[in-house]
């Protein structure tokens, strides 16, 4: 089971086909089934929040709290040492130094997600002879070799382990942040759609901590990839994070006045500052509109972006500069509904208006 933000479910599919990690079976609310590949070949898919074994799956329990009782059913029929070997095989420890659990369930209930917790997660200790680190008080456990999900969606109750120690979405290299900064699936998820080749110059005109640019270059080592930001301390941020990589670059420039040519770009990234967590600065303080203006501009006549956006209602602006969009995804992040979309230049007719210009 491959868990991931909602609406990007066909793009963790893809990118587990892409790589063939395994033979997708199924999708559900955030989450792709697949059957996984030999454990030689084995890597976690970059779009996933986190990935987990299938340990058992029982009918759904219902909506009343008696029902609850019923979970024990899937621990009680749980082959815990078969369980732990594929663990391992996959590249996770062959035991569990304790146990924590987080549930989630689609539709009203009259029981919340601790008591869930609370009974699979006792009775998972019970079996295994270690400790149980509940939740409920609010405070997030340590760390344990044996992260569990259990979640409930109206026809199953289905129980996981997770196969790392720490949730696939937790990235070594990101060692510093900013307000604002890109939950990293999602960043993985638009450079998946980005589709860079090798060779092709990759741009972030705004790239905070650098979360795109480095999840693009995961996706394609060979690209080259500028970032430009005007808050120093993105800029700190951003070198922190690449410093491991030699093909990404960082430095200070105006996301409305790029220090590029006309059609140099062949694939943008970007979560814009569109005023949410972070507000825009320099020329798009005044004219966010100039934003689709200079992407039009950089971009190469067979370029495309790959942008954030917090209403489908700003595509009328990229429409007028000469983007068209040829994929339009909304996703659930944290709260908020945007859209991940992708753009690629209009085939000029002649015309003069169909010229982006610089000084616009």
């Amino acid at each position: 089971m491959a868990r991931c933000i909602r609406g990007l479910e066909p793009i963790a599919a893809t990118e587990i086909l892409r790589a063939e990690l395994g033979t997708v079976t199924g999708l559900g609310h955030r989450e792709v089934r697949f059957q996984a590949a030999p454990p030689a070949r084995w890597i976690e898919p970059r779009t996933a929040d986190d990935v987990f074994l299938l340990a058992g799956r029982i009918p759904d329990i219902g909506r009343v709290r008696a029902g609850l009782g019923g979970l024990a059913e899937l621990t009680a029929a749980l082959d815990l040492d078969s369980l732990l070997a594929r663990r391992r095989a996959y590249g996770g420890r062959g035991r569990l130094t304790g146990v924590e659990v987080s549930a989630s369930f689609l539709g009203r209930r009259n029981f919340n997600r601790y008591d869930a917790e609370d009974v699979i997660g006792s009775a998972l200790a019970r079996r295994l002879g270690v400790p149980y680190r509940s939740r409920r008080d609010g405070t997030p456990p340590p760390d344990l070799d044996g992260g569990w999900r259990l979640t409930l969606d109206g026809e199953h109750a289905t129980l996981m382990l997770r196969i790392g120690l720490r949730p696939a979405h937790r990235r070594d290299y990101k060692r510093a942040t900013i307000p604002g900064t890109l939950h990293p699936p999602v960043a993985a998820a638009m450079a998946i759609l980005a589709d860079v080749l090798p060779g092709q110059r990759v741009l972030d005109p705004c790239c905070g901590a650098g979360t795109l640019l480095i999840e693009a270059e995961r996706a394609q080592p060979l690209g080259r990839f500028q970032g430009y930001d005007l808050d120093p301390a993105a800029l700190r941020a951003a070198r922190v994070n690449a410093a491991g990589s030699t093909a990404v670059r960082v430095g200070a420039a105006d996301a409305g006045d790029l220090p590029l040519a006309d059609g140099s770009v062949d694939r943008v990234v970007a979560n814009p500052p569109w005023g949410a967590q972070v507000r825009a600065g320099g020329r798009l303080a005044g004219a966010p509109e100039r934003w689709w203006a200079e992407i039009r501009r950089v971009l190469t006549p067979t370029g495309s972006a790959v942008v954030l956006i917090p209403d489908t209602g700003d595509l009328a602006a990229a429409i007028r500069y000469g983007l068209v969009p040829t994929y339009v995804q909304q996703v659930s992040l944290f709260g908020s509904r945007p859209s991940v979309v992708r753009l690629v230049p209009r085939e000029p007719s002649g015309g003069s208006d169909d010229r982006i210009r610089r000084d616009h």
